[in-house]
């Protein structure tokens, strides 16, 4: 079996940060050329081609691949040393890694799949979580991320979020105008605030609870294969909140 990780460091100690402001309370890391051997990561990817599975524990519109124990330590242990001090986290206290794929057209999505989210639902609340992208494609226009804030009250949003989740496509843009597809844009729910580009080994970590959607600009292009698909490797970061 390819190993995943190489033995020598798996970060760039040359890579470059930068924090990208998108209004006075939300911000995304950005790390550029993060991984010292980032095709090393895309051809255990390729290897293990016939493991990944079609995502049945959220509503990521696609296919996934538990990262190894070796892999999601070294991710966890860059998050505490270069990015936990950013965020409200002190010692993490789960850290998932995953390897997902994007492949779902448009036309096969259901209405959630239409919305931005967030990632931290249902957590505790002395707990934040973080969360991370590795982009380990070439062809931007397979995505990267885009980050919104909704402009209606909370209840209004909660029920359009149900509502997202039980209705068919057909009663739910007839109810909301919303039409279906890969998010792109504000809407009369959600505003705009910002995105990131994908960009070959490019790292980006940002609040969990931001509300965010995968800025897919041509889902023609999607494809299941490691090679030339959308793959990412996504990081989850539980952590302790700061003492007040």
């Amino acid at each position: 079996m390819v190993s995943e990780a190489p033995a020598v460091p798996l970060f760039n100690p040359r890579a470059t940060t930068q924090v990208v402001q998108f209004d006075d309370r939300h911000f995304c890391l950005v790390i550029d050329d993060a991984l010292l051997d980032p095709e090393r990561l895309v051809q255990f990817a390729i290897d293990q081609r016939p493991e990944f599975s079609a995502v049945n524990f959220s509503y990521y519109p696609g296919i996934y691949l538990m990262a190894r124990n070796d892999l999601t330590a070294a991710l966890g242990e860059y998050f505490q040393s270069h990015a936990r001090r950013r965020f409200d986290a002190r010692r993490c206290v789960e850290v998932i890694c995953r390897y997902s794929i994007v492949t779902l057209p448009p036309e096969a999505l259901h209405p959630i799949q239409w919305l931005c989210h967030r990632d931290d639902v249902g957590l505790d609340a002395r707990l934040s979580m973080q969360a991370s992208v590795l982009y380990l494609f070439r062809d931007p226009d397979l995505g990267g991320t885009g980050f919104y804030v909704p402009t209606r009250s909370a209840a209004e949003v909660g029920t359009l979020f149900t509502d997202s989740r039980l209705a068919s496509p057909a009663a739910f843009a007839s109810k909301y105008g919303l039409k279906p597809g890969y998010m792109r844009e504000s809407n009369d729910w959600f505003r705009r605030i910002g995105g990131i580009a994908a960009k070959w080994n490019r790292l980006i970590i940002y609040d969990g609870g931001m509300l965010h959607a995968s800025d897919i600009a041509a889902p023609e292009r999607l494809s299941a294969d490691p090679r030339g698909g959308r793959l990412t490797l996504n990081g989850f970061f539980t952590c302790r909140r700061n003492a007040v």
